[in-house]
């Protein structure tokens, strides 16, 4: 018997996995019995924060996730097009409707059977632990016992743009002092550019925080030092954060051959370089206002943002020193994660992580190797950061096409976006295609 603990998205599409492939499943759900400060909703797979599961469009990120979890037989996808409401391009559905559907098709299937009880024991052997963000206090700390230190409660994110879109006419590469390489991009700024950039940091609107993000040791929280939101820290004056994340100290602009009056740093996010993080930004800012004010920073006028600063509750793995690219405890005896907790942001990138988890369970115990989806594929992109991101700054990743394998193709031009995205999804699917037929499907 497997064990499947958790009925969000990512468990109920492990469950059915294993459960099409003729394994007798044991799904653990704690509600009704308790109830995460989040979900009020009895019914699995609730969506608790938006009706929305992004874009319907394949030449976008989360389009093209969306399009190969179908391939795969994804029963959030399925259930999502039956409920589905009008959201323009959007793929939006009422979330009752979508709950309900996703417990009918679950709870109907013959080799699954639903547990309702919550269950607090790190598990042996064959199974996959899904539950979410707000993993109930007993079940983290049994996985606090068997990951040690490489589990996070509060995630205080920067933001993560895409290296082609930083102007390398402004930024330049450097570190202080030339000391370690050029391991940095800096984006410089003159005291004008940065007077107008602090105005619009100190005044921008702030997302809101439920009463259970709000971090307190009282809840058991755990906040790093050094993870202030940006905001915050340049509220308590004019040259706080200029002495702070934007010190200019060591550097030379080869514009001018001075030191520039204040810096922004970008690190690199990933091997490939196709990522960069915004060093020290953490924020708490609304995403539109976090694309109004830090496109101020010189060198990120026309920035693309793979994903935004987070501040919020959200217990989540290092990752990439725990688990391997099919989202397997290294060293465990079949014990897989699924969902949120393995370091994926987002509704469909979570039910994403459940399917190959519960795919790759399945095909181990067939006596298989499990499908490593390619890189170039959405669903190989996400397990292969989940596995192998830096450690050192691990923060959770969403669906975005800065993490797909680049193409041998520049694209210039009228729409060069456009035409790359829509030629990255084509070499996606049909790379997903090659690989799900050699593997026999």
């Amino acid at each position: 018997m497997i064990k499947v603990i958790g009925a969000g998205l990512a468990g109920c599409e492990a469950a059915m996995q294993l459960a099409r492939r003729g394994y007798s499943v044991e799904l653990y759900e704690m509600k009704p019995k308790k109830f995460s400060p989040a979900h009020k909703y009895e019914g699995f797979a609730e969506l608790v924060c938006s009706n929305s599961l992004k874009s319907s469009r394949v030449d976008s990120a989360c389009g093209l996730l969306k399009e190969e979890m179908r391939r795969l037989g994804s029963v959030v996808c399925a259930a999502a097009e039956k409920t589905a409401v009008p959201a323009g391009g959007a793929l939006a559905v009422n979330r009752t409707a979508f709950s309900d559907e996703i417990t009918r098709v679950v709870k109907s299937h013959p080799n699954i059977t639903v547990k309702y009880e919550e269950l607090t024991e790190f598990p042996e052997s064959n199974a996959i632990i899904c539950t979410g963000p707000l993993t109930s206090d007993g079940l983290v700390d049994k996985i606090r016992e068997r990951c040690g230190d490489y589990l996070s409660f509060y995630d205080a994110a920067a933001p993560i743009v895409t290296a082609e879109s930083i102007d390398f006419s402004i930024a330049f590469e450097q570190s202080r002092y030339d000391h370690g390489g050029a391991d940095y991009v800096n984006c410089p700024m003159t005291r004008e550019e940065y007077e107008v950039f602090y105005n619009a940091l100190v005044n921008a609107e702030q997302a809101p925080l439920h009463e259970f993000d709000v971090p307190s040791e009282a809840k058991g929280l755990k906040v790093y030092e050094g993870c202030m939101p940006v905001e915050v820290l340049a509220k308590r004056g004019y040259d706080s954060v200029r002495y702070g994340c934007m010190k200019p100290v060591g550097l030379t602009d080869p514009r001018t051959g001075t030191r520039p009056f204040a810096a922004v740093q970008l690190r690199k996010e990933n091997a490939e370089g196709t990522l960069y993080n915004i060093v020290g930004f953490q924020t708490n800012l609304k995403f539109g206002e976090q694309k109004r004010v830090f496109s101020l920073i010189p060198g990120l006028r026309n920035a693309e943002f793979a994903r935004y600063g987070v501040m919020h509750r959200n217990t989540f793995l290092n990752s990439p020193r725990l688990l391997d690219e099919h989202f397997m405890l290294r060293g465990s005896d079949n014990v897989f994660f699924g969902g949120q907790i393995t370091g994926v942001e987002g509704y469909v990138e979570s039910a994403a992580s459940g399917i190959m988890a519960g795919r790759a369970l399945a095909d181990i115990l067939d006596g298989k190797e499990p499908l490593t989806f390619p890189r170039t594929t959405m669903l190989g992109a996400l397990s292969d950061y989940v596995a192998h991101a830096w450690e050192c700054n691990f923060q959770p990743m969403g669906s975005n096409m800065g993490i797909l394998s680049p193409l041998d193709e520049e694209f210039r031009g009228k729409d060069a976006k456009q035409r790359k995205y829509a030629a990255l999804a084509e070499r996606a699917l049909a790379d997903l295609d090659k690989a799900l037929k050699k593997s026999g499907g």
